[in-house]
């Protein structure tokens, strides 16, 4: 992942304590209570600000097409009751008394709900948490307003220019689990949702030993974990694995190249859309690094790419992006071709796709470089500590934190061999799926159709 953002302490307890605990880094803490809620503590004493941070491993990743975008609709509705708040007056009252700014936000493998208060108020804030997480109530009226909300939601993202082209990319590339990678949803199933069908995905997904809390600002480390100690401790863990009960089918992998054609005039320019399946956390750790330094590279205004498209005026924007994830990350080259220019462009990104393998396509001088700065980005990224928060929670579930507070020193041992290996692996002569958009006027004078197709 572009590193916008994975379970090593899964198996460490110490006998005879309710907690395990693990220090990760200076302002880094980790226990581990009997129920088996992990809890992370960052300190930050640069305002008087706490985030309180409960991330559960739910998202599109768990849903079947009969359930798909209810983990979203799951989000919305956790502000609105639970058993000690029985609407959501009471709820935003409370959370007006105690000057909480609340969020939440669904991915593909992690749902996370988040409050940032004065630091004064984490006692009375981590017991809201509990009530939320713990207790809530799917009441039909709340339901009828959040699905309306969420279904708008769904509309806005529908209106995007590029919608069209990521919506076909994606039934191409997941093909029969195409739900699994679609947080957003499907209208009918938002419209059509019930208390029942929240219940189930609660009674699945909303477990202690399903979840990580994370606690971040300026917080005493004895106090907070006693007071997660006093709150959480009574929530009962699952009995069962919902990952073993209920498996993540694994993505059928692409066996040969896939191309489309999408017309649509919400966008007057042109865009190509190149993606690959590529590797994942639990299969291969080492090329999601090597795939972050890569992607960093081409990106960059005076790599080969970049000159060959954009400097040579065959296109507007040119990009890759690697998604890390613990299912199959997707690798993509977007592209805003010349509108002029449309089959010339195509050529060229052949070209350049070609190329990536050759042993002289990076410079030394770009490798070290893009490692240097990725580990300054990931450096700007704790700075702010409600954002540091969601990528911890983030990690957690999509690799581990290990993976995550390990990342620089991992990055800085990515080697020339490492970048080809990734390429020869997941890219070079790999089947892709690739898609073109256009408005209607220009699919019929540059004719597509023609050039824009697999020769194999």
């Amino acid at each position: 992942m572009l590193s916008r953002l994975f379970c090593v302490f899964a198996c460490i307890m110490c006998l005879g304590s309710a907690f395990a605990q693990k220090k990760l880094a200076e302002n880094m803490h980790f226990k581990k209570l009997a129920n088996g809620l992990e809890v992370l503590v960052v300190v930050d004493r640069t305002v008087p600000l706490v985030t309180i941070e409960m991330a559960c491993r739910n998202g599109s990743f768990t849903e079947t097409n009969e359930f798909n975008g209810l983990s979203h609709l799951y989000e919305h509705l956790f502000f609105k009751a639970n058993k000690d708040y029985p609407d959501f007056e009471s709820l935003n009252g409370r959370m007006n008394d105690l000057d909480i700014n609340s969020n939440a936000t669904t991915r593909e493998e992690v749902v996370n709900y988040f409050f940032t208060l004065p630091a004064a108020n984490l006692k009375a804030g981590l017991s809201l948490m509990n009530s939320s997480i713990r207790y809530p109530k799917f009441i039909k009226e709340d339901m009828a307003l959040e699905n309306e909300v969420v279904n708008a939601e769904f509309t806005r993202h529908e209106s995007s220019p590029i919608f069209a082209l990521m919506e076909a990319n994606s039934r191409h590339m997941w093909g029969s689990n195409y739900s699994r990678k679609n947080v957003i949803g499907s209208h009918e199933v938002i419209l059509s949702a019930t208390p029942a069908k929240m219940d189930s995905i609660k009674n699945k997904y909303y477990w202690p030993n399903n979840s990580v809390l994370v606690i971040a600002g300026d917080v005493k480390v004895d106090d907070a974990f006693g007071y997660v100690d006093y709150i959480f401790s009574g929530w009962k863990p699952s009995k069962v694995d919902p990952f073993v009960k209920w498996p993540i089918p694994e993505f059928k992998p692409l066996t040969k190249n896939d191309y489309y054609l999408v017309e649509s005039n919400k966008s007057p320019v042109p865009y190509m859309l190149f993606s690959w399946h590529g590797p994942d956390t639990r299969n291969d750790i080492p090329a999601t690094y090597a795939a972050d330094v890569f992607s960093f590279i081409v990106n960059q205004n005076g790599s080969k790419m970049k000159q060959a498209l954009i400097n040579s005026g065959l296109a507007q924007e040119a990009d890759v992006n690697y998604y890390t994830q613990k299912y199959t990350g997707p690798i993509s080259l977007m592209v805003s071709p010349n509108p002029a220019k449309v089959k010339e462009c195509y050529d060229e990104v052949l070209k350049q796709i070609s190329l990536w393998a050759n042993e002289d396509y990076l410079s030394d001088l770009q490798i070290e470089r893009a490692k240097r700065l990725l580990s300054i980005e990931q450096v700007e990224r704790r700075e702010v500590t409600s954002d540091y928060a969601h990528l911890l929670s983030f990690w957690w579930a999509s690799a581990s934190i290990d993976y995550y507070t390990h990342y620089e020193e991992e990055v800085n041992k990515v080697t020339r061999k490492d970048l080809l290996d990734y390429v020869r692996k997941y890219i070079k002569d790999k089947p892709y799926c690739a898609g073109l958009m256009m408005d209607n006027a220009s699919m019929k004078t540059v004719k597509p159709e023609t050039f824009f197709k697999s020769t194999n």
